[in-house]
Parts: C-alpha cells; sequence; structure tokens
C-alpha cells in the first residue's frame, strides 16, 4: 500500500510564510508526478506547482516569484515553500502523486489535504 502524509499548514498573516511537505511511503517503485493543488472556499480545486517530467516545475501564474517547489527524491517528499502569503492563498492544500508499485500498478494518491489560513 502507499501512504501520503502531509503537513505544514496553519495561520499566518499576510506577508508571511510556510512550507509544505508531503511524504510518500510503501510498496513505490517510482514516483511520475509529484505536486500540490489547492482548493479555496466555493472554488473548484486548482493545480498549485508540480513536478510532471523533468526537473523544473509547473507553477500557476498567481504563485509565480512568491511559492518553490522542491523535492527529496531519496524520501519521496515534496515540499511547498509559500512566501509573500496572501489572504486569496487561503486554501485547503493537497498534495497529489502519480506512481509505479512495486508490483507494477500506476496508481493516482491525494492527501489528506492541510488548511491554510492567510490572515491579519
Amino acid at each position: 500500500q502507499v501512504q501520503l502524509v502531509e503537513s505544514g499548514g496553519g495561520l499566518v498573516q499576510p506577508g508571511g510564510s510556510l512550507r509544505l511537505s508531503c511524504a510518500t511511503s510503501g510498496s513505490i517503485r517510482s514516483i511520475g508526478v509529484m505536486g500540490w493543488y489547492r482548493q479555496a472556499p466555493g472554488k473548484e480545486r486548482e493545480l498549485v506547482a508540480s513536478f510532471t517530467s523533468g526537473d523544473s516545475p509547473n507553477y500557476a501564474d498567481s504563485v509565480k516569484g512568491r511559492f518553490t517547489l522542491s523535492r527529496d527524491n531519496a524520501k519521496n517528499t515534496v515540499y511547498l515553500q509559500m512566501n509573500s502569503l496572501k489572504p486569496e492563498d487561503t486554501a485547503v492544500y493537497y498534495c497529489k502523486v502519480l506512481l509505479w508499485t512495486t508490483d507494477f500498478r500506476y496508481l493516482e494518491r491525494w492527501g489528506q489535504g492541510t488548511l491554510v489560513t492567510v490572515s491579519s
């Protein structure tokens, strides 16, 4: 089985920073896609940042220059460093992973979500 554990959400003032982590564990052969999505109240879930192919991440226009996606392949963990946070960044953030298991199944897994609230 495969598990995703997210951490790092919370309450922060505008202009502040937070770092989200998503650790993947279990019967993993290789990980293809790792990234973060978010869903604000009353809105659809949207891509924030993702590693899809190669080493360069893709970012939503709304977070470019403020958020940085990184990963530790040895730990199967992806991080989202969020700086200069704005109230409109308030949302539940979800980690998403696409991976191959050791028995050659291709799975999509989502984390449980972590709440980020940007407010003074």
